[in-house]
C-alpha cells in the first residue's frame, strides 16, 4: 500500500499527489514512469514521475481527469492509499549520460504542452542542479491551464509562456513561439525536448526538422500495461518497430511515425466512452 501524503488541485481537473514510495524515490531518474493501481482490481495506469524526494521517500505524480480510471485515481484523498505503484520504469532521459562539459556546452530547449509540463519539470530541475540551465516554452490553451511555470524558473535560463487564446504570455502555438525565438530573438539551440499532446509533438518535430535541430519526444501517452506485453504502445521509429514502455518512452522526434501513433492512441476511445458512462 502506498500512502498519499499530499494532494493539491493545481488546475481544472488536474491534481498533484506526493506519494510515499521510498524505494522508487531512491532509484528514480528524469524521464522515467510508474504504473499505478488505485485498487486491487483497477486498470494499470502509467504516469510519468513529476518529481522525487530521496530524503522524504516520496514521488510526485500529476494526474488529469480524462477517463474512468484517472477519475478513480483523482478521487483518492490525502491519507488514503494506492494498492500498488511499480517503478521506476522506462529509460531515463539521454542527457543524464552527458558529461559536465557536454551539459555546459549544449543549449537545450524544452517545449511543454498542457500536462506535458509535469514530466518536463524533473528534467529541467535535473539540468538546473547540474549547472546547465535550459530554456523552456510552456504552452496551454489559456492562463488557467498553465502549470509548473513558477516551479521551473529557478532551474531554467528562461521560461516562456504561450497561450492559444493570448490570455497570458505569447499568443499562439508553441511552434509559433519557437520560431519567434529563432527568427526574431536570435536564439540558437542544439537540442529540443518536447513533451505534450501527440499532435503537438508531431508539429514541433516537423518545425525543428526545418532547422536541423535534434529533437526528442516522449510517447508515454500511448502506454497501457507498461511492460511491453500488451503491444498497445508499438511505434514505428525510423522504420523499426519499438515499444514505448520498454524501448522509450523518449525517441528521436524526427524518426517517429506520428500518424501511426495517433491512430494507435485512438484505439480505446470507444472502450473509454463506455467506461465513463458506467461511472456517471
Amino acid at each position: 500500500m502506498y500512502k498519499i501524503e499530499t494532494k493539491k488541485n493545481i488546475a481544472e481537473n488536474i491534481f498533484l499527489m506526493d506519494v510515499e514510495a521510498p524505494y522508487i524515490a531512491k532509484s528514480a531518474l528524469p524521464g522515467q514512469f510508474v504504473i499505478v493501481h488505485s485498487h486491487e482490481k483497477s486498470e494499470r495506469i502509467p504516469l510519468t514521475i513529476c518529481d522525487f524526494d530521496k530524503t522524504k521517500g516520496t514521488v510526485t505524480l500529476v494526474i488529469q481527469v480524462l477517463g474512468a480510471s484517472s477519475k478513480k485515481i483523482c478521487e483518492k484523498n490525502q491519507g488514503e492509499y494506492f494498492a500498488d505503484i511499480t517503478g521506476p520504469l522506462g529509460n531515463p532521459s539521454e542527457f543524464i549520460n552527458y558529461s559536465d562539459d557536454e551539459l555546459k556546452s549544449k543549449k537545450i530547449l524544452f517545449i511543454a504542452g498542457g500536462l506535458g509540463s509535469a514530466p518536463v519539470y524533473p528534467q529541467v530541475k535535473w539540468l538546473g542542479l547540474h549547472n546547465a540551465k535550459p530554456d523552456v516554452i510552456i504552452g496551454a490553451k489559456n492562463k488557467n491551464l498553465m502549470i509548473f511555470e513558477n516551479e521551473m524558473k529557478p532551474f531554467a535560463e528562461n521560461v516562456f509562456a504561450a497561450t492559444d487564446d493570448g490570455s497570458y504570455g505569447f499568443k499562439g502555438l508553441v511552434t509559433d513561439m519557437f520560431e519567434d525565438l529563432i527568427n526574431n530573438r536570435g536564439k540558437k539551440y542544439d537540442e529540443v525536448i518536447a513533451i505534450g499532446p501527440m499532435i503537438m509533438m508531431k508539429f514541433v518535430s516537423l518545425t525543428t526538422k526545418k532547422y536541423n535541430i535534434k529533437t526528442t519526444v516522449s510517447l508515454n501517452s500511448i502506454m497501457v500495461d507498461g511492460t511491453g506485453m500488451c503491444g498497445a504502445c508499438r511505434v514505428n521509429i525510423g522504420g523499426e518497430t519499438k515499444f514505448t514502455c520498454v524501448d522509450g518512452p523518449e525517441f528521436n522526434g524526427h524518426l517517429v511515425d506520428f500518424d501511426e501513433a495517433l491512430r494507435r492512441q485512438s484505439m480505446y476511445k470507444n472502450h473509454e466512452y463506455q467506461a465513463n458512462c458506467k461511472c456517471i
